[in-house]
């Protein structure tokens, strides 16, 4: 794409992002944090999606459609995220552009969303720690972890938890996860970064960053009953819009995969003529260590 082009897009999906930004302001159903400059995070997210390509290898600002590209930098803008500080970054599923979190955004929307946290913090738990919890009026309270270096290997995760604080220290949630459990959340992601033994695919995010995507995991299902019983309606259908996107473009490449295959007996069939089914393709690009 050329510099000219370039630079007609972005006034033209700029202007277009700004002009719906200011109208949720006006309307109400929007209040920009205090923190946030919109205009500084436009421009960091630009410069990061003149550089961001799909799976195809091809720049997502020419393969993907103007409309998708705006509404991800509206949702960027709506939840008060900014790539600069690697809260979120963009990925496309077929012509669709996405702003996806990672959980250093989630962190910020949740205490965006209710003031009264202070903190939420997450760990891992390796084979070798002394891990310890207790149940206090049906709530999960940590009461010990000791952890040594010679224990932190991604290999030798057993567990990941995390703990949401008020203003004044006090425990308002803690969330725990067994690595099975963990693992059972990850085969339900469209990536599908586990296989059938339970393993982690080589080369995936996952497999590269075990720790990190725990944590992640562990973080997003602490928040995101906060986030959702928010009253800002804006905020959370642009907390969710990335998801329900690509599921949904998960399930149409899939129709169209299969819409013209015939069944074939492959017992009638002699192994030299028998076709190969299409291996299924990871549908997001991988990231580092970001999320």
């Amino acid at each position: 794409m050329s510099e000219n082009k370039l630079a007609l897009m972005k006034k033209d999906v700029v202007d277009v992002v700004e002009k719906r930004v200011d109208a949720l302001v006006k309307a109400g159903k929007l209040q920009i944090p205090e923190d946030y400059a919109p205009d500084n995070a436009m421009k960091s997210a630009w410069l990061t999606l003149v550089e961001t390509k799909d799976k195809s290898n091809k720049p997502v600002l020419s393969s993907c459609t103007r409309d998708s590209i705006a509404n991800a930098l509206l949702d960027m803008v709506v939840q008060g995220l900014t790539p600069a500080k690697k809260q979120c970054y963009f990925i496309a599923y077929g012509q669709q552009l996405t702003c996806q979190r990672s959980y250093f955004g989630t962190m910020a929307i949740t205490k965006r969303v209710d003031p009264s946290i202070s903190d939420i913090l997450a760990q891992v738990v390796y084979e070798g720690d002394t891990f310890t919890y207790s149940i206090e009026r049906g709530k999960k309270v940590i009461t010990k972890h000791e952890q040594s270096l010679g224990n932190v290997d991604g290999k030798k995760i057993v567990g990941a938890y995390c703990m949401v604080l008020d203003q004044d220290g006090v425990m308002r949630k803690t969330e725990i996860m067994t690595w099975d459990e963990i693992l059972q959340s990850w085969k339900q992601s469209q990536v599908k970064p586990v296989n059938d033994n339970g393993s982690l695919k080589a080369g995936s995010t996952h497999a590269k960053y075990p720790a990190q995507m725990a944590m992640r995991t562990v973080i997003n299902r602490a928040c995101k009953p906060i986030v959702n019983s928010s009253s800002d309606t804006c905020l959370v259908q642009s907390f969710n819009r990335a998801n329900d996107i690509q599921a949904d473009q998960e399930v149409a490449e899939e129709i169209e995969e299969n819409a013209n295959s015939e069944v074939i007996d492959i017992e009638e069939i002699e192994p030299e003529n028998a076709e190969k089914q299409p291996e299924n393709e990871e549908k997001t690009e991988e990231t580092g260590p970001g999320f």
